[in-house]
């Protein structure tokens, strides 16, 4: 979809400043953002990119003074959070309108014709592979898979059956998705209404898979709702995991089964998770932490190479000196009620 600044401010009713032919295709996070797409700003924590993002449009309160020059031509607007999700629904739109006839091979495959298909590839039964869509050289494409609208596959990988790539998604070089993975899904975005129900939030942004990563069966990574969830070379993802929107999951990280990751968190390099353990959103783990099954994780860890235990998570030694003490509570407690008694049989 390609759009116009002043199209763009017919949509929710903006003042422009700046140039109304400035040319936009896809919304992006503002510290994200590069050349022909739309940004907004609307925390002041985050005015400082206002001034470096590279973006063709900004979207911005009104009253926004700018402390600096800034590249992007301005979308004035009363509600930023209001104007951003009708310019959602009109992405969104696009990125869901029917999706051209396909050519069915022989195996039973539906490959649209425009698929560019690199040599030494393989693709078996039944899969589904859509308007623009391009899979690199040497690939398996095991029977059942289904390959959106202009994802990208890199060269040398394997994508067991049942695996699903949605629109826009990228896998880089040598990467395995093992039957039933999902990459690319809608982000969980959900925002409360007057009426106490929940209007979908579009997700419109994509997953992003480096070299060398390898996903799980039936685990889930969520397209991000602006800019791109990724998961960076090397790292290795145990089955059953979800991962939730604009998450960044660092290099050679590992994480083990029925991990759960919140929105916009990020893991650092080499960072090693343990089975069941959860993330809240918008934290961040520093590079080598490595946290033990089944921890919760409600805040930032920001010293590298932590050890952490435990729900709430804590230092892991400290977790297992309390828990010796934990096991302990029923006689500590025994001991400390005859302790109150013989202090009050000599009080008498």
């Amino acid at each position: 979809m390609k759009v116009t600044a002043q199209q763009l401010a017919a949509m929710i009713v903006a003042t422009i400043e700046g140039d109304p032919q400035a040319a936009v295709q896809k919304p992006a996070r503002i510290e994200m953002a590069e050349d022909g797409d739309f940004a907004f700003l609307d925390n002041p924590r985050y005015e400082s990119f206002a001034y470096t993002t590279q973006a063709s449009v900004l979207l911005v309160h009104r009253d926004f003074q700018p402390s600096a020059p800034v590249k992007p031509t301005l979308l004035r607007v009363d509600d930023v959070r209001s104007a951003l999700a009708m310019l959602l629904y009109e992405f969104d739109k696009a990125n869901q309108s029917p999706v051209a006839s396909t050519t069915e091979s022989l195996n039973g495959s539906a490959i649209h014709p425009s698929v560019k298909i690199g040599g030494g590839t393989t693709v078996g039964a039944f899969c589904v592979i859509e308007e623009g869509a391009v899979i690199g050289s040497n690939c398996i494409i095991y029977p059942q898979v289904f390959i959106g609208r202009n994802a990208r596959i890199g060269d040398n990988c394997r994508l067991y059956p049942g695996v699903r790539v949605h629109f826009d998604c990228e896998t880089g070089n040598d990467c395995i998705l093992h039957a039933n993975a999902v990459i690319g899904a809608d982000g969980f975005g959900f925002a409360p209404q007057e009426d106490q129900s929940w209007k979908k939030v579009p997700q419109v942004g994509n997953v992003v898979l480096e070299d060398n990563v390898e996903i799980g069966a039936c685990t889930c990574i969520d397209r991000a709702a602006l800019g791109s969830t990724v998961v960076r070379k090397g790292a290795k993802l145990d089955n059953l995991i979800h991962v939730a929107h604009n998450v960044e999951i660092g290099e050679n990280a590992v994480l083990a089964a029925q991990v759960g990751i919140a929105g916009s968190t990020r893991l650092g390099n080499r960072v090693q998770v343990g089975g069941q353990a959860g993330f809240s959103g918008h934290i961040s783990i520093a590079d080598g932490t490595r946290i033990q099954a089944q921890s919760g994780l409600p805040s930032s860890i920001e010293e590298p190479n932590t050890a952490v235990f435990g729900s709430p998570a804590m230092g892991y030694r400290d977790f297992i000196k309390s828990h010796i003490v934990f096991k302990q509570l029923p006689e500590l407690q025994k001991k400390v009620m005859e302790l109150e008694k013989k202090l009050a049989e000599l009080s008498k």
